[in-house]
C-alpha cells in the first residue's frame, strides 16, 4: 500500500473524498505555508490572514466532499484561487459595512471594531446582543458550542482547538462550520439585529 505521503495530489483528493480525513491534512501541510504566504502577503495582517486560511479550507473540504472539485492535478492553483475569492469578499464587506472581517466567518457581533469608540447607551445595547448571542450558543449541541467557545471567546487557533479536543483539525473546522449555520439559523429565528444605530 502506498504512503499517503508518497501519494500525488490527485491521489491524495481521491482518498479525502472516499473518506480518509488525513489525506486532507497532508495536503494541507505540502502548501500551507506557500497559501499562507500568499493571503498574509495579500491582506497585510496576521490575524485577517489566519482567518482567511481557516475559512479556505473549511471552503475546501466543502467543494471536495460535495464533490465539485475538477482541477485534476492543479490543487495549489484552486486553493488559492479560493483564499483569493476570499481576501476580495473581506476587502468588500469592510467597505459597505465598515465592520472589521478579521473574523474568519464575518460574524461582526464578534469583531467590530466600532464598538471600542461607542457611547455609554451604544455600548449598553451591543453588551445586550452579545449577550443574547452568548445565550444561543447555549442551543447548540455540545460539540458544537465547544468550538464556538474556544475559537471565539477563548481566542485558540483551529490547530490549538483540534489538540485541546482531541479531533483532527478536519472535524474541528468541520463543526464550526455546522456551529455557525445553527447560530445563524437561530439569530433568525429570534429575529436578533446584530447591528444597531442609535443615530
Amino acid at each position: 500500500m502506498i504512503d499517503l505521503q508518497e501519494m500525488s495530489d490527485q491521489m491524495l483528493i481521491q482518498q479525502f473524498v472516499a473518506g480518509n480525513g488525513k489525506s486532507f491534512e497532508i495536503l494541507l501541510e505540502r502548501y500551507q505555508k506557500k497559501l499562507f504566504s500568499y493571503i498574509f502577503y495579500s491582506v497585510k495582517n496576521k490575524q485577517a490572514a489566519e482567518d482567511i486560511f481557516q475559512e479556505t479550507c473549511i471552503k475546501a473540504i466543502t467543494s471536495l466532499t460535495e464533490k465539485r472539485y475538477s482541477e485534476s492535478g492543479r490543487f495549489l492553483p484552486w486553493v488559492t484561487r479560493i483564499a483569493h475569492n476570499l481576501i476580495i469578499d473581506m476587502y468588500r464587506q469592510e467597505k459597505q459595512l465598515a465592520l472589521s472581517t478579521t473574523d474568519n466567518f464575518n460574524f461582526p457581533i464578534l469583531n467590530s471594531t466600532k464598538y471600542a469608540e461607542n457611547t455609554v447607551e451604544e455600548n449598553m445595547v451591543q453588551r445586550q446582543i452579545y449577550d443574547e448571542v452568548r445565550q444561543l450558543i447555549n442551543y447548540l449541541p455540545n460539540e458544537q458550542k465547544e468550538i464556538i467557545l474556544l475559537r471565539h471567546y477563548g481566542d485558540l487557533s483551529f490547530k490549538e482547538i483540534a489538540e485541546h479536543t482531541n479531533v483532527s483539525i478536519n472535524t474541528a473546522l468541520g463543526r464550526m462550520r455546522y456551529a455557525l449555520i445553527n447560530l445563524r439559523r437561530l439569530i433568525k429565528e429570534k429575529n436578533l439585529q446584530l447591528t444597531v444605530s442609535l443615530k
